[in-house]
């Protein structure tokens, strides 16, 4: 079956190119700290700190990180220096990293971080840049900055003693971003923050101890009630009891010496277009190929599967396709009741050698059809629709090898009601410590979650412009877009937004009176004609 690129088109050939960014240097004599002092103001957290876009931090998107555009508002009313970073090396914005010279591969065969994201006119979905990155992470810096967002960082590692050491970056055991600048190998993220004195600052941290689990499907393992971090593999949901140790101990350490701050809210990841673009049910009639092609499939497999699944009770566990209408995606459930044992028995009852029934029985003892309740996720667009290299050679012979449709999606491609459910239990324990830990140390609390979730049926800001989760829809929706292309971190847009609501909060809790962004004036979608 041919492949079905899933991802909505933007068939535009415009769009804003990347540029330096131009801020607004206001003057007015009305604007005040309040009770806030920004002689030193230091961020902590990690990608949505640093500047991360389209699936990298580049020399231009890190302007555009928040805590850049807080440190612009904040040097109107006395505001000090602001650091970040140095990527003066990423000399055509291309991003990614390089390591001797050569990709991150961590032993895969496959590059860790390449080039950013960009949409190709021509091909009408999102694609790395053409080029190789110019970022040599063992150029190291040795130096801390005021914003100290790593990316991939969870709770745990900003108090890791070597998360920075260069020389693992290799064999994956510290993070290349934070190695880069880390000021020793020994050092902590937490630690060199410290070094710069804050006055003031932000955390927002938490969203990587449970985004990992499911950006990979739900593919690791729920850690509740495990306070041992060095038995976490790194698509683990962290312990929310151990999560909440160590965010306290971050916020008694940034508080120390008196400084004031703002801590915010980990996201659902119900409301970012990672888990919203692609449905559980893009097989359309067309797609599979048409009436002739359903038929066959009904016989071979979907009948047979609904057969065995109704006779143990599940009626609607897979169900025949449909000819008329939109069919989801055939998937595997790791928390689904195995059925390898009665597939296997059904088909030796039939005639089919044991073998052969043995292989089919296993290939689709825990599959179903996936349902409004599933979340597909972006990356599983590339990939419905294609043949599965890991199905056996019987299985290819009888056809029974194309992913979603007569074979099986693998775990990481999905995450399940059941999967859902975990996540959203951690994220609720991690936003309750967060609120509680910034009401005993009297912080303000921008409330991310809820300003996301209000993606999903538009947020309307001071403007009137209305925001929505929706991915890219058409040239239409361009301005509306505050996601950038990986569809989990903001576009420019989108951190003008958060800074706004950030500095929101810093006007009511601290009685300042700082100025808001125009989020019109930020770039979008960064579409090329071609790549």
């Amino acid at each position: 079956m041919k492949n079905k690129y899933i991802y909505i088109a933007v068939l535009a050939a415009f769009g804003f190119a990347s540029c330096e960014p131009e801020f607004e240097n206001e003057v007015n004599a009305d604007y005040t700290a309040g009770e806030a002092d920004f002689t030193s103001y230091v961020a902590v957290g990690n990608s949505l700190t640093a500047g991360y876009m389209d699936r990298t931090v580049s020399r231009v998107s890190q302007q555009y990180s928040f805590p850049n555009l807080l440190a612009q508002k904040f040097a109107l009313v006395g505001g000090g220096e602001f650091t970040q970073p140095s990527f003066a090396d990423d000399v055509n914005n291309l991003g990614g990293l390089m390591l001797g010279g050569a990709p991150i591969e961590y032993g895969t065969g496959e590059n860790q971080y390449p080039t950013r994201l960009i949409i190709d006119a021509s091909e009408g979905r999102p694609e790395n840049i053409a080029g190789t990155s110019t970022i040599e992470v063992s150029n190291v810096q040795r130096t801390a900055y005021n914003n100290m967002g790593v990316p991939g960082a969870k709770s745990f590692h900003l108090l890791t003693p070597n998360y920075g050491d260069i020389g693992v970056v290799a064999i994956g055991l510290s993070n290349p971003y934070f190695a880069r600048h880390a000021t020793s190998n020994a050092a902590t993220v937490l630690g060199d923050a410290m070094t710069k004195n804050p006055t003031f600052f932000t955390n927002w941290i938490g969203a990587n101890d449970v985004l990992a689990y499911a950006t990979s499907g739900g593919s690791g393992v729920d850690q509740t009630g495990n306070p041992n971090p060095l038995s976490y593999g790194s698509n683990d949901i962290t312990d929310p009891t151990y999560f909440a140790g160590v965010y306290s101990t971050i916020i008694n350490t940034l508080t120390a010496n008196g400084a004031k701050g703002v801590v915010a809210t980990v996201p659902s990841v119900t409301s970012i277009p990672y888990f919203t673009t692609v449905p559980y049910n893009p097989l359309s009639p067309a797609a599979l190929g048409g009436q002739a092609n359903i038929d066959a499939l009904n016989a071979a497999l979907y009948g047979p599967l609904d057969a065995v699944f109704t006779t143990f009770g599940e009626p609607n566990r897979v169900n025949p396709l449909s000819g008329t209408s939109a069919n989801p995606i055939l998937i595997w459930d790791v928390d689904a009741i195995d059925r390898t044992a009665e597939i296997t028995g059904g088909l030796m009852l039939q005639g089919v050698p044991a073998p052969v029934a043995a292989e089919i029985g296993a290939a689709f003892g825990k599959a179903r059809q996936a349902t409004a309740n599933d979340l597909v996720v972006l990356p599983a667009s590339g990939v419905i629709g294609t043949p599965n290299a890991n199905a056996s050679a019987t299985l290819v012979a009888l056809g029974a090898n194309i992913n979603g449709v007569s074979y099986p999606m693998a775990n990481r491609w999905v995450l399940t009601a059941n999967e859902r459910a975990k996540v959203a239990a951690a994220t609720t324990a991690y936003n309750n410590a967060i609120i509680s830990i910034a009401s005993a140390n009297n912080l303000a609390v921008a409330d991310m979650n809820a300003i996301l979730n209000q993606l999903v049926s538009g947020l309307r800001i001071e403007t009137g412009q209305l925001y929505t989760a929706n991915y890219f829809s058409g040239p239409s929706n361009e301005g509306a877009v505050l996601f950038s292309l990986d569809g989990v971190h903001p576009n420019a847009r989108g951190y003008a937004v958060i800074t706004n609501e950030i500095i929101k909060v810093i006007n009511r809790h601290y009685k300042s009176n700082l100025p808001l962004y125009h989020p019109s004036y930020f770039p979008g979608i960064n579409i090329l004609p071609t790549n």
